[in-house]
């Protein structure tokens, strides 16, 4: 194993796993991409081992700070952990994230589990070149009848490899459903966002569930249907609103899958448009959920993406009765907390409503944030009476 050293150790022995070319007393381009490294400080003293690719912006990626093998063992010891965590801290769940990269100290794998199929994603060069032992750990611990690969993350593109989706054991010939507290849910692990389905979200839906028992309100950007499905079983009437009629049809099926066909309608239409209409016509709603996809990529754009989310949370406040509830998220890495809770600030002065913050909330628990790497954070949710 190669041998590379830092000439800066600062970010990195407090804790965090991602080494940048300028942290590199050499370049980087000396090394095979994707091979695994011993990193040293400028005393010759060992840090760890990761794994190396000269041609991405992360150099480095941390996968232990012991002198250890990268073998079959690590991956299983590694794995087990990951599991273990999750059975003490999830409540029953026949669904989860059983590994999130960093924060399962796995840089580079996400796994998703839905029922008895595994969705796999390889997102960097490093963790590419293990996938065969990492597919065979997981199977190997785990027996999953389908396992899916869903390498179409566009960082994959940033570390030079290909993107790709296919089975590699068992089909998909019936969808997994899994279950979200009592309700059921229809996951496509091929063709659905992300790796099928946003775990991420799944304790923020149930937890909202226990403010909203009745009343009309409306899901904006629904996707799959599940925030609305949550309040629905508790008697409330919820308008699905996607502009994609991919999502809407997975959105009823999961809505006649919990007979709730009778509490539900939906359309197909732009988010920002509807909810202009919306105001012209004077409506209002005891409860609304906005929960967008990503408005910002890049740090660049993150004046412009605070500008939209304004706009969106400004228009949902003043559609909402007063005493309702509005549950608000962003899951833009780049737009940090306290930027969040400002937009929100400035989102009721335009609005002219003055909301109570009733929780501030993140990730669910299977998506562990590691303080030493604040990337490991990305989700703001919060809900607010008005």
């Amino acid at each position: 194993m190669e041998k590379i050293i830092l000439r800066r150790t600062s970010r990195i022995l407090s804790g965090h796993l991602w080494i940048f070319s300028n942290e590199l007393s050499t370049s980087p381009k000396n090394y095979e991409p994707g091979s695994l490294v011993e990193v040293y400080d400028n005393k010759n003293k060992f840090i760890g081992i990761g794994y190396i690719n000269p041609h991405s912006l992360i150099s480095v990626r941390i996968l232990t700070r012991e002198r250890e093998k990268i073998n079959h063992d690590f991956f299983r010891k590694r794995i087990v952990n990951a599991i273990n965590y999750r059975k003490r801290f999830l409540p029953e769940s026949n669904s989860f994230r059983v590994i999130y990269s960093e924060g399962d100290f796995l840089p580079g794998l996400i796994v998703d589990k839905y029922a008895d199929c595994l969705a796999i994603q390889f997102s960097t060069l490093g963790m590419e070149m293990m996938k065969d032992m990492g597919i065979s750990v997981l199977d190997e611990i785990l027996s999953p009848s389908v396992i899916v690969l869903r390498n179409d993350s566009q960082s994959r593109i940033l570390e030079g490899l290909p993107l790709e989706k296919k089975v590699v054991k068992g089909s998909l010939d019936s969808l997994p459903i899994i279950n979200e507290g009592e309700i059921l849910i229809e996951v496509d692990p091929m063709t659905g966002q992300k790796t099928g389905f946003f775990l991420d979200q799944r304790e923020n839906r149930i937890a909202l569930s226990n403010y909203i028992k009745e009343g009309r309100g409306l899901d904006l950007f629904c996707y799959s249907g599940a925030w609305g499905l949550q309040l629905a079983k508790n008697g409330a009437f919820v308008t699905c609103i996607d502009d994609s009629e991919t999502a809407l049809s997975n959105a009823k099926r999961n809505f006649q899958l919990n007979r709730l066909e009778d509490r539900c309608d939906f359309v197909k239409d732009d988010v920002f448009k509807f909810m202009k209409r919306e105001m012209e016509s004077g409506s209002l709603y005891d409860f609304i959920v906005l929960d967008p996809p990503a408005f910002v990529k890049s740090r660049a754009k993150v004046k412009e993406a605070l500008k939209g989310y304004r706009e969106i949370n400004a228009m949902a406040m003043r559609l909402i009765k007063k005493g309702g509830m509005l549950a608000t998220s962003s899951c833009s890495y780049h737009i940090e907390k306290a930027m969040f809770l400002d937009m929100l600030r400035d989102s009721a002065r335009d609005s002219g409503r003055n909301p109570r913050l009733m929780e501030y909330r993140c990730q669910g628990r299977d998506h562990p944030i590691l303080l030493s790497v604040p990337e490991t954070e990305y989700l703001k949710c919060a809900f607010l009476e008005l």
